[in-house]
C-alpha cells in the first residue's frame, strides 16, 4: 500500500470525497444543528418557566400551569430529588434548573459540533 495518509483508510481533508460517497451538504448540517438547538431551548424554557411559576406561587389548578408542570416533570424526571433541601423554592430551582442547564449544554454542544464538521 503506497499511501501518504497518516492513517490509511481515512479520507484526507484536502481531497474530494470518494466516488461511492456523496459530498456532505453543509446546509443539511446547519438545519440539523438548528433543530437540535431549538429542541434544547424549548426544553430549557419549559423547565425555567416552571421554576418561575412555582416561585411566584402560580395557581396550581390553572390548566396552563398544570401543563407546564407536567411537561417540566417529564423533562426532569431523571433528575428529581437530586437535591433535597428544606427550602422548597431552592429545591425546585435546583432540581429543575440542573436539567435545563444540561439540556442547553448538550444541545448547543452537539449543534456546534455539527456546524463545525
Amino acid at each position: 500500500m503506497n499511501s501518504t495518509d497518516p492513517a490509511s483508510g481515512y479520507q484526507a481533508y484536502d481531497r474530494p470525497p470518494a466516488p461511492d460517497r456523496p459530498a456532505r451538504n453543509p446546509h443539511t448540517a446547519r438545519r440539523a444543528a438548528l433543530a437540535i438547538c431549538t429542541i434544547a431551548d424549548v426544553a430549557a424554557a419549559f423547565l425555567g418557566l416552571w421554576i418561575v411559576l412555582y416561585l411566584l406561587d402560580a395557581n396550581q389548578a390553572n390548566p396552563f400551569v398544570e401543563f407546564v408542570h407536567g411537561t417540566a416533570d417529564w423533562l426532569s424526571g431523571w433528575a428529581q430529588d437530586i437535591f433535597t433541601m428544606d427550602t422548597e423554592g431552592l429545591r425546585v430551582a435546583l432540581n429543575y434548573g440542573l436539567p435545563a442547564v444540561i439540556y442547553l449544554a448538550i444541545g448547543h454542544g452537539i449543534a456546534a459540533r455539527l456546524n463545525r464538521a
